[in-house]
């Protein structure tokens, strides 16, 4: 007799759901947690942040009610939350659901997040206050140009794949260099070659034609501001958080706060917006791209288990 596919993908450890921003990962995450008897794990560096919902394109809570969701709302914006954190707290949740019979569902397109939970993360040296706050100021006195500048100096293979806007990222690549004289691509191909810690998961990726994707965005770009987008980082400033903040520099919440300061007007913001929105979801491509382990899939190939089953069974 067949065995159901319920039973079948019980013989996954864990499957990742990925692909970039816009793409669809949040729809099919539902009908493939619900199918499957899975909880979602969200693998996402800006969602874990209490208050930023529309521009992280959030769950709604409707959403997470209907399958149990974690790592969401688990830090305030002004709280200290890396991949390091990520994955300690993501191990535990792991464990909770395998014990309870379920199938962990990672979902989400922080690529960093998920190569630190599967493979480990690299043995570079911790956070080194003075340097940080060095290293913020000549962002906020020469700009970030220069910081990135000074990236391309000390590690080439960083700088070429962090964007200058990444203040929050260049600055932790020119701490590890700063401290130990090595590049952090060093770093972490070292680590590479000497993790122990290796957590066997199925990894599906979600792709589409360029254009579409592209349509998708600039069609959620719309819907976030209709929903409220620009309200949210009123509310946020209006709390008291800083726009000098890392989630408050995020995708998005940066753009709003340009016009809130007077810098850019609202349709410059918008534009923005999306001409970024596109560039990191190329981003997210090509990081996922380099992992030989996914499998991809237009979404609409991938509407429900039996499917799957099919495609990565």
């Amino acid at each position: 007799m067949t065995k159901s596919p319920n039973h079948q993908i019980t013989k996954f450890h864990m499957v990742a759901l990925v692909g970039p921003t816009a793409v669809g990962k949040t729809s099919l995450s539902l009908r493939l947690a619900k199918e499957m008897c899975s909880e979602i794990i969200s693998v996402d560096s800006v969602q874990v942040f209490r208050g930023l919902d529309i521009g992280t394109a959030k769950p709604s809570l409707e959403e997470q009610k209907r399958v149990p969701h974690h790592l969401i709302d688990v830090a305030d914006p002004d709280e200290p939350f890396d991949a390091a954190d990520f994955v300690r707290k993501a191990l535990g949740i792991i464990r909770s659901i395998r014990a309870r019979g379920k199938v962990p569902l990672l979902v989400g397109g922080s690529g960093l997040y998920l190569r630190s939970l599967l493979e480990g993360l690299a043995p570079c040296p911790g956070r080194d206050p003075m340097v940080r706050e060095m290293l913020r100021k000549i962002s906020a006195n020469q700009g970030k140009r220069a910081l990135h500048d000074l990236l391309v100096g000390a590690d080439p293979e960083a700088a070429n794949r962090l964007h200058p806007n990444d203040t929050f990222r260049v600055i932790r690549a020119l701490e590890v260099y700063h401290q130990t004289g090595e590049p952090m691509s060093i770093w972490q191909r070292m680590h590479k070659s000497i993790s122990g810690q290796r957590l066997l998961c199925t990894k599906i990726g979600l792709i589409r034609p360029r254009e579409e994707l592209y349509k998708r965005i600039d069609a959620r770009v719309g819907a976030m501001l209709d929903a409220g987008f620009l309200e949210e980082v009123k509310f946020l400033l209006d709390k008291g958080y800083s726009h000098h903040l890392k989630p408050l520099q995020s995708l998005g919440y940066r753009h709003m706060i340009l016009f809130l300061k007077g810098e850019v007007s609202f349709d410059e913001a918008v534009s923005q917006l999306r001409r970024d929105t596109r560039r990191y979801a190329k981003r997210q491509i090509t990081w996922f791209r380099a992992d030989p382990e996914i499998r991809w899939y237009h979404p609409e190939a991938l509407m429900g288990l039996n499917k799957v089953w099919q495609e990565i069974g």
